[in-house]
């Protein structure tokens, strides 16, 4: 059975750090695509950073992430982590983790989502 379970998350100060963890159960972490997005009160939910496959995987990082966070995997564990750095006010909202079999750009494509984890950032 196919499921996805977000943790992490919590209220962290300008400039600090959070790592969030995605427990995927029911997927390949080698050859599927692996995604965390995010979604902020009133905005569409964005893509924050994917592993893509098309033979190889890719890593693929929104624009705003600025090399502030890093996306990594554990096979054994079979969990997604991503280590998010040097956080901003902006980077409130609840982050989703998202599993399909092809990488997309467009949350509206990814089949499967966790329940999501809040991060706040605030001083």
């Amino acid at each position: 059975q196919k499921h996805l379970a977000e943790s992490g998350g919590g209220l962290v100060q300008p400039g600090g750090s959070l790592r969030l963890s995605c427990a995927a159960s029911g997927f390949s972490l080698v050859n599927s695509a692996i995604a965390w997005f995010r979604q902020a009160p009133g905005k569409a939910r964005e893509l924050v950073a994917a592993f893509s496959w098309t033979g190889i995987t890719s890593t693929v990082y929104g624009d705003f992430v600025k090399g502030r966070f890093v996306m990594s995997r554990d096979f054994v564990k079979r969990e997604v982590y991503l280590q998010m750095n040097n956080l901003q006010v902006e980077d409130t909202a609840v982050y989703f983790c998202g599993a399909d079999q092809t990488f997309s750009n467009k949350s509206s494509a990814w089949r499967y989502w966790g329940q999501g984890t809040q991060v706040t950032v605030s001083s």
